[in-house]
């Protein structure tokens, strides 16, 4: 919808004053852009976005990851029509689709022997971190500073960090968060075996898990980094917990697990397994999941999992659809490909305008960060200029590439040639202006 052409407002406009009235900050996350640039966007097709004063978008946010093969793709569409003709939501029971979906998962996650559903990345993570405590009777879980693992109280500890911490002591990231969070949470930085290796020898008697992501932000892990993670779970009996909300089905069809040739105990999954809607869940180890039983519901170490759209079919049907495609003949190669030829041809722009980034990417994952080599954790990302590479993003808006600023971008198996052309010539200009702007 656009206004007529003698409309003194436009159409956004009118949203974001209603939004200010009724939305806090009028956002519907912890991202906020800047007045001059703030988008209301009404649909999408493909790698394309448009907003609804009727401006388009090349969309490099993908859902946050979760549209792999972008907006509206056919096959997803049928199969979210055909199952909502069947039904829509049942709870409290056992669904054909769930039941097929959990069997291929089954299948194709390496580490999987069994799993359960839940709604959201943040649960899926909360929920292995539970039943690692259940399974091992200890409190504590060890994750890696500057890591995101959702939204529940557990994962916002020293995740946005403003300087590196006093490992191994977590710091609440925001207000509302109790003192348990903190006391409960061991933080080390990321690719850093030998902090890790001191901090697991002092309390490996209270340790329940330890967690972490293939690719914390656009940092890829080190491959040794994930492979000593696993040794000193088995060498100590901690649960290990791979987080692959992000990278599960992304990296590779196996998915950051296929990626570093890697197996946990147990790897939370979101974005890609939901076809975009909402649905994760949590594979692994059969001993472990077993303690989510209903069955063992009044017995010690029965942990509780529940909520009210666990395993919904259209989310089970548009995943079935999605890892149709996905399993395809080359899809990961050409959508690899393209990432790390368009950072290629993104670097020699940069170069050209003589700014002092670069363009990083590991797999489909991408980022243009300020620094001058790729960064080993969080400490590389705080000690950059932060501020200019959000300048620079705000100007990619600008150009009509859908970026969130000073966050990593996604490439889906449908950006195309004219895609890459159109976002190269997007950053020229978006370089031409920042060096304007000092």
């Amino acid at each position: 919808m656009q206004d007529s052409p003698g409309s003194s407002q436009r159409y956004s406009d009118r949203l974001f004053q209603i939004a200010e009235n009724v939305i806090p900050g009028a956002g519907l996350g912890s991202y906020a852009l800047s007045k001059d640039v703030r988008l209301i966007y009404s649909h999408g097709r493909g790698s394309r976005m448009w907003d609804v004063d009727g401006r388009e978008y090349i969309d490099y946010v993908g859902g946050a990851g979760a549209l792999i093969l972008g907006h509206g793709h056919p096959a997803v569409v049928q199969a979210s029509k055909d199952q909502l003709e069947r039904g829509a939501h049942m709870f409290g029971s056992l669904n054909d689709v769930a039941i097929t979906l959990a069997e291929r998962l089954v299948n194709d996650i390496p580490c999987a022997e069994k799993l359960i559903y839940a709604t959201t990345g943040s649960e899926a993570t909360a929920y292995a971190m539970r039943l690692a405590r259940a399974f091992t009777g200890r409190e504590k879980i060890l994750k890696f500073e500057g890591a995101y693992h959702g939204n529940h109280d557990y994962a916002i500890v020293s995740c946005f960090p403003r300087e590196s911490g006093d490992y191994p002591q977590g710091v609440a990231d925001f207000s509302g968060q109790p003192v348990a969070t903190t006391s409960t949470m061991l933080v080390c930085p990321f690719n850093d075996l030998e902090t890790l290796g001191s901090v697991v020898a002092q309390n490996k008697n209270e340790i329940a898990a330890i967690i972490a992501e293939p690719v914390q932000r656009i940092i890829a892990a080190k491959p040794e980094f994930l492979h000593g993670i696993q040794k000193i779970c088995r060498d100590n009996d901690i649960v290990f917990i791979l987080d692959e909300v992000v990278t599960g089905f992304r990296l590779s069809y196996a998915g950051g697990q296929g990626w570093y040739d890697v197996k946990p105990d147990l790897a939370s999954f979101g974005k890609i397994v939901g076809g975009g809607g909402p649905m994760s869940c949590v594979a692994g180890r059969a001993d472990i999941l077993d303690l989510a039983d209903p069955d063992y519901k009044g017995r010690p170490g029965y942990a509780y999992i529940n909520g009210t759209l666990h395993g919904n079919p259209v989310a089970a049907s548009a995943t079935l659809a999605m890892l149709d495609v996905l399993s395809q003949p080359k899809v990961y190669e050409r959508m690899n490909a393209y990432t790390e030829e368009l950072c290629v041809a993104c670097q020699q722009v940069l170069n050209k305008y003589r700014i002092d980034a670069i363009a990083e990417c590991t797999g489909s994952l991408w980022q243009i960060l300020f620094m001058n080599q790729s960064p080993v954790s969080i400490s590389d990302i705080l000690a950059s200029n932060q501020g200019a590479m959000r300048r620079l993003d705000t100007e990619l808006l600008k150009q009509g590439q859908y970026v969130l600023p000073g966050v990593r971008r996604f490439v889906s198996a449908v950006h195309d040639d004219r895609d890459f052309e159109e976002t190269v010539r997007g950053l020229e200009e978006a370089c031409r202006v920042f060096n304007k702007l000092g």
